[in-house]
């Protein structure tokens, strides 16, 4: 892998000066001509609206700037990261457009969070403590042991943590990986760990608690529909460009590769714990139930360095993911936050598993204290204004951040907004349900969509209706009258083109990355149709592989078709031939149960087969006759029983339609 060293103070400046140039400057026009993925060109009331935040004071401040450049030892001269199979899994030279001032079709605070965010490379911290950003969405950080590195948060995927950690190791001293710290149960921060791990097993692997069951649980249980989800949230589909991804406000967007998880030797579960790890001395908090489920910081004493996993970031975070997750607990995590005041306050250095760091006390406290409360203010004035009656939207729509939070950088919703947060604290409190006995057993949208087209006078009334709220910039109405449409006549043309206008338009306005990618993916989704292939369990085999057998039969329980599998009663001993493991699967009542350790005494079928096979065969890279009847696996019983039962599963990667019916 090429590099260039660190450029000279004068380079440097000229840098730093044309990072904050985009903030000074308006935006600048566009092609009126449509997109490479026929994106519209930004209009008038999109252009004036940029134009107008370009102004805000905070984006200004030079401060940002100058520490997502600080401690930079090198950068690398071209990144792109492929598989085996030359399939590329990172390619970071296509966020290159991201310089100089915002276009019109960007949120010129969001472009400015995309500009930070670019600058990639191997960076100091603090002495002995080093950061790889820019290889993935998250960053990666080694901290020098007295034999070894200690590797926190090994990234998405096996190739970027291994990019990652060759590229380091071009800079500093190449030594073996003493131990690992997964700060928490998101993927982006466990994924690539079996690409840093020593192969005579010696790496000591530290987690929080719980971690396994949530990272396994959040990515099989529920991972087909996040998978398919997340593709609208980080923008798999779009082209980066100006028109379309350009960041997803905690770093470029997760990196697509194989990933894997393995199983932890040391579990943190108390805050304050202590421990020599390498020679290096950590104090721990358990900050669970905050932005994951399991999740920990630590304190290096003899460093006065903090580092807040994903505890805090540079932006708002969710507390509702548009990928589909746990509503997370507001007060828990501020809570937690104010914990680390308590136990940390005095940190002169603050790093993260996002972003770059801070340094000095005065700045880390003031971080941090904003961090605690824009999270506090979101759940307690929610709380508020539902105790007055209002309903959800209502209070998305009249929330505001005081001016003290508003204007703190680290606070606008690059990531989660203020709007979906709020909404996310009414859900953990009152669930789906507002109180309005009108939204209790509403018509889904393929049945009321018709009625109120009807209503309206039919398609072609409310699409001339939309033109008018479009040429007029009222955009979310666009959307909500033209939704009626595409769920009543889903080949209504004007309709979807409309509808894809006004997306793109809300696309370009959004602070937030991910907004930005939901509308922009939604608005190609109606041009081109949903793709063909998701981001299903075929693309996480190494996971699978890795997950305890009982957590995969519970994801296996979710792929029957309750309908097709009522009146059915089957049941399969399975003998796994490779891991010493057999289980028994019950299937009644439309329900799948797997139980380990015994086998039944008379089941339809016994399947022998290798845990490695079963899996292919569930996610569909095995074909199913082909398997069953070959040498590779062996058959006791009804073999058309057996098919039967694998008729019965819906297939693992299918890919649902969002934007239309």
């Amino acid at each position: 892998m090429m590099r260039f060293a660190i450029p000279g103070e004068k380079m440097a400046v000229l840098l730093l000066a044309g990072l904050l140039l985009s903030c000074t400057k308006s935006p600048t026009p566009e092609s009126s001509a449509p997109g490479n993925q026929g994106n519209s060109a930004p209009t008038s009331f999109t252009a004036a609206l940029n134009n107008r935040l370009a102004d805000d004071s905070f984006l200004l401040d030079p401060e940002d700037a100058e520490d997502a450049r600080r401690g930079l030892i090198a950068e690398p001269q071209s990144l792109v990261i492929t598989m085996s199979d030359g399939s590329v899994v990172w390619d970071r030279p296509t966020y290159d457009f991201i310089t100089g001032p915002a276009p019109a079709s960007v949120n010129p605070s969001l472009w400015r969070q995309a500009q930070l965010n670019n600058l990639t490379g191997l960076f100091e911290v603090t002495e002995g403590v080093y950061q790889i950003r820019g290889f993935d969405l998250a960053n990666m950080t080694l901290i020098e042991g007295q034999r070894g590195w200690i590797v926190v948060d090994p990234l998405t995927t096996r190739e970027t943590a291994a990019a990652a950690l060759a590229f380091a190791f071009e800079h500093v001293e190449a030594k073996p990986v003493s131990a690992v710290i997964l700060t928490h149960s998101h993927i982006d921060h466990f994924g690539g760990v079996t690409a840093v791990l020593e192969s005579d097993g010696s790496t000591e692997i530290i987690a929080p608690v719980g971690f396994m069951a949530e990272a396994t649980r959040e990515n099989m249980l529920a991972g087909r529909t996040m998978g398919r989800r997340s593709m609208y949230m980080f923008g798999n589909q779009l082209e980066r460009s100006p028109r379309g991804h350009v960041d997803s406000g905690l770093g470029k967007s997760p990196a697509q590769g194989s990933a894997g998880i393995a199983t932890p030797t040391r579990i943190i579960a108390n805050t304050g714990e202590q421990l020599q790890i390498d020679g290096v001395a950590f104090i721990f908090q358990n900050a669970e139930n905050s932005e994951a489920p399991a999740e920990l910081t630590f304190y290096l004493p003899e460093k006065k360095a903090f580092c807040g996993a994903e505890l805090v970031s540079r932006t708002l975070h969710n507390l509702y993911t548009l990928r589909g997750a746990k509503v997370r607990d507001a007060l828990s995590w501020s809570q937690h936050i104010d914990d680390a005041l308590t136990l940390f306050g005095s940190a002169d250095v603050y790093f993260g598993s996002h972003h770059w760091p801070l340094w000095g006390n005065a700045k880390v406290i003031d971080f941090l204290e904003k961090q605690r409360d824009s999270y506090r203010y979101i759940h307690d004035q929610t709380l508020r204004l539902a105790s007055l009656g209002q309903s959800p939207a209502e209070i998305a729509e009249a929330l505001e951040f005081p001016e003290t939070l508003r204007t703190s950088a680290s606070n606008r919703g690059y990531y989660g907004t203020l709007k979906h947060n709020a909404k996310a604290v009414y859900q953990r409190y009152f669930g789906w349900y507002d109180g309005n006995p009108a939204h209790l057993d509403p018509l889904p949208a393929v049945q009321s969509a018709p009625r109120y087209v009807t209503a309206m006078g039919g398609a072609d009334a409310v699409v001339m209706l939309a033109q008018e709220a479009y040429d007029e910039g009222d955009y979310r109405w666009v959307a909500e009258l033209l939704n009626h449409v595409v769920f009543a006549e889903p080949d209504h043309l004007a309709a979807k083109t409309l509808l894809a206008q006004s997306y793109d338009q809300l696309g370009y306005q959004a602070e937030s990355g991910p907004w930005r990618d939901v509308y922009l993916t939604a608005a190609l989704e109606l041009r081109q149709g949903a793709p063909k292939r998701g981001i299903g369990f075929a693309n996480a085999e190494q996971l699978l592989r890795a997950v305890p057998i009982e957590e995969f039969m519970r994801v296996v329980a979710t792929l029957v078709n309750g309908g097709r599998a009522d009146g059915e009663v089957l049941t399969f001993n399975v003998i796994f031939t490779d891991v010493a493991q057999d289980y028994t699967l019950e299937l009644y009542n439309a329900v799948l149960h797997s139980r380990s350790g015994t086998l039944a005494d008379d089941p339809n079928a016994t399947l022998r087969i290798s845990h490695d096979l079963f899996i292919r065969l569930i996610v569909g890279k095995a074909g199913l006759r082909e398997t069953l009847f070959s040498e590779d696996v062996s058959v006791e019983g009804s073999s058309i029983d057996l098919l039967r039962f694998f008729s019965l599963l819906d297939p693992a990667d299918e890919v649902f339609a969002i934007v239309t019916p």
